[in-house]
């Protein structure tokens, strides 16, 4: 029953949509109706606010982080680990929004995160050195979220690598059509509006 309550705390919180709240009361209306729809950093980024996204991305990986912290402090470790994946699994697909919510990424961080800095911190050097390389946030979100069971597995957390798996899983399907895009070659660049 904890298990279940986490899971449901998590998807609570992981589901307050921060990209659309920021850019609608800074002004800029749907971030939804620009770029990727999505309501990340990554898009508010699109917006041309870079303030916003920073805002957007602290917030996204705060509610991942929290989820399991609380859930996790209230339950134990387990539950811990069921409200992580349920903030990613509301931030992207929140009830608020018709389920069509983000990605996952930043939201996944921050569970990482809280489920092992060393992890959270190995996944974010990933995520930077392929955005570095290639300047493509989606590129960078998937090579970064396939190395998060990599790493625990060098690491010997075998809990923790199927853990991340689930994740990457998750944050791997709401990427389809930027794996399409990157195939084709259209994907746009970070900083690009």
């Amino acid at each position: 029953m904890s298990l279940l309550l986490a899971l449901l705390l998590g998807y609570l919180l992981g589901s307050v949509p921060w990209g659309l709240l920021l850019t609608r009361a800074a002004g800029l209306g749907d971030v939804r109706a620009i770029g990727s729809g999505s309501i990340g950093a990554t898009n508010v980024l699109r917006t041309g606010n870079k303030s916003l996204a920073a805002a957007t991305l602290a917030l996204d990986i705060a509610k991942g982080a929290l989820a399991l912290w609380v859930a996790g402090s209230l339950w134990g470790e387990q539950a811990g680990l069921a409200a992580g994946f349920g903030a990613v699994l509301g931030h992207a697909f929140p009830v608020w929004l018709g389920f069509r919510g983000g990605k996952g990424v930043a939201t996944g961080g921050g569970v990482l995160l809280a489920a092992a800095w060393w992890l959270g911190l190995g996944v974010a050097l990933v995520w930077l050195a392929t955005a570095f390389l290639t300047r493509i946030s989606s590129a960078s979100a998937l090579v970064a979220c396939v190395a998060a069971p990599v790493l625990a597995l060098v690491a010997g957390r075998h809990d923790l690598a199927l853990f991340s798996a689930g994740i990457a899983l998750l944050v791997v399907i709401r990427h389809r059509p930027n794996i399409e895009r990157l195939l084709a070659g259209t994907e746009p660049r970070i900083g690009r509006k």
